[in-house]
């Protein structure tokens, strides 16, 4: 299966270079063509050679135009004969498991991702901001090392923080080229080869690919936005909820008792006709509601009373904590 998939990338790696010098020597031919008029006899002479060299050069490229084409059409018909297994079933999807196909632990692998992020950062960024497809390639050629999963990881990290900063299309921008990179990841996985190896086999095939490999492409890049979108959501719920508990944790502090207790959590956790009288502000429903208690226990609660401020022994009187006022 693999050897086979090989000969598919190497069939539309050489049709699109076939293409390429087809164009090339088009525009050649074109120039030749319209040659100067006053030109002298020899350069006449040498201008109709090159012509004729070119014009076959064309009729050659052309040729092996149509043999590309036919192999291709050849290759497909025997790509569907094949059976169903896990390569052909997986082979033009983005498989979601492409981090972690090495056995290492989790603390190495953080400590990998934050060593070649904080090496690489600059670069990656400047990966992540390319749109065309010619850029990218130039750009992975001159800077292999970025192919790899750590960038990959890092453009997403980059997406989500677009994302929270609202920054929407910067965003789609970054999560374009990191799937253009899960994409070089998942081939490379396929052949089993190394991704700095088989990086232009991916971007041979996406500059010429027929509209299945083109919408695969834009169906993965459409559910990596919505994961993004997921995640930075979550993030900023995380962090409005870790914002409310600092500050529900400052409040408390604010309002601890002389012993250091919360008034809250004592009044909560009094028997029903005391936190009653604390409500009614009446001293008489208090003394009455701990007469009706065993005294160890009576003791209990008006120690956390004191502790808390909600009683304040000098003043005789209670204080309804949910207003946060003692009474004098």
């Amino acid at each position: 299966m693999a050897e086979f998939q090989q000969r598919g990338e190497d069939l539309e790696s050489n049709f699109a270079e076939c293409k390429r010098l087809l164009e090339e020597a088009q525009g050649r031919l074109g120039d030749l063509e319209e040659g100067g008029q006053e030109e002298e006899e020899e350069e006449k002479e040498k201008r109709e050679a090159e012509l004729k060299k070119v014009q076959a050069e064309v009729r050659k490229l052309k040729k092996d135009e149509k043999a590309f084409e036919k192999m291709i059409k050849e290759y497909q018909r025997e790509e569907k004969k094949l059976p169903w297994n896990v390569d052909t079933i997986s082979k033009e999807g983005f498989s979601k498991s492409v981090l972690n196909i090495k056995p290492v632990t989790r603390e190495e692998k953080v400590e990998k991702h934050k060593s070649f992020v904080e090496q690489y950062a600059k670069e990656i960024k400047h990966f992540g901001m390319l749109r065309r497809w010619d850029d990218s390639q130039k750009y992975l050629s001159d800077n292999p090392h970025l192919v790899c999963e750590e960038t990959a990881n890092c453009l997403v990290v980059i997406c989500i923080d677009f994302e929270i900063d609202e920054k929407h299309e910067l965003m789609g921008q970054v999560a374009h080229q990191a799937i253009v990179l899960q994409f070089i990841l998942d081939t490379a996985r396929t052949l089993k080869v190394d991704p700095r190896g088989c990086f232009r086999q991916f971007f041979s095939k996406i500059k010429t690919a027929e509209k299945p490999y083109q919408d695969a492409f834009d169906c993965e890049l459409e559910l990596l936005k919505e994961r993004v979108r997921s995640c930075a959501r979550i993030r900023m719920e995380d962090a409005m909820k870790e914002l409310e508990e600092e500050e529900e944790e400052v409040g408390r502090e604010k309002r601890l008792g002389p012993g250091g207790l919360d008034p809250v959590e004592v009044y909560e956790s009094l028997p029903k006709e005391i936190q009653r009288s604390f409500d009614e502000k009446n001293i008489q429903m208090l003394y009455e509601a701990m007469d009706k208690l065993h005294p160890e226990e009576g003791k209990y609660h008006l120690k956390r009373c004191i502790d808390s401020g909600l009683w304040v022994p000098d003043s005789g009187e209670g204080d309804e904590e949910e207003d946060e006022k003692d009474e004098d």
